[in-house]
């Protein structure tokens, strides 16, 4: 048995540690680069955009579409580049929140629809990033390197 779980668990975590900083990499491009080019196309077309808050019922349409469309564009840049990563991932969390609760809640019956949006998969990646950080590909990783505080923030 001891045998078993060290092929099927200790030498695949063994070989995984390895290639740790890959995960969060991929994560940052992949959904910074969508929203990234979302919320440049919302601030792009903002009064259809500020309707659209309208209609779903969010405050202060108005003050707040060219504000969370500057939060995606923005805050989407700054996950490409692992860039105070933290601090966007979680603004980001708040926003698919938000977009849930405005725009999709009507439609949720179970939860396996719930599950099924995309905008449940992109709060999960982005509460992931919030809490895990960029990982080591990151100009979060050099500005801490660079201040010195790098070594005291490895796990």
């Amino acid at each position: 048995m001891n045998s078993i779980a060290i092929l099927l668990i200790a030498l695949p975590a063994r070989i995984a540690s390895h290639f740790q900083w890959i995960g969060p990499l991929v994560m940052r491009l992949v959904v910074g680069y969508v929203f990234m080019l979302a919320g440049w196309a919302k601030l792009n077309n903002l009064p259809q955009m500020i309707q659209n808050f309208t209609e779903w019922g969010i405050p202060f349409p108005g003050l707040l579409t060219p504000f969370v469309s500057g939060v995606e564009c923005v805050g989407g840049a700054m996950l490409i580049l692992g860039l105070l990563t933290r601090i966007p991932a979680a603004m980001l969390t708040v926003v698919m929140i938000v977009a849930i609760k405005a725009a999709k809640w009507e439609n949720v019956d179970s939860l396996e629809t719930l599950l099924g949006f995309e905008e449940t998969a992109y709060l999960a990646a982005f509460l992931w990033l919030a809490i895990a950080g960029p990982g080591a590909a990151s100009l979060d990783r050099l500005l801490l390197r660079m201040t010195g505080q790098e070594s005291e923030r490895r796990p």
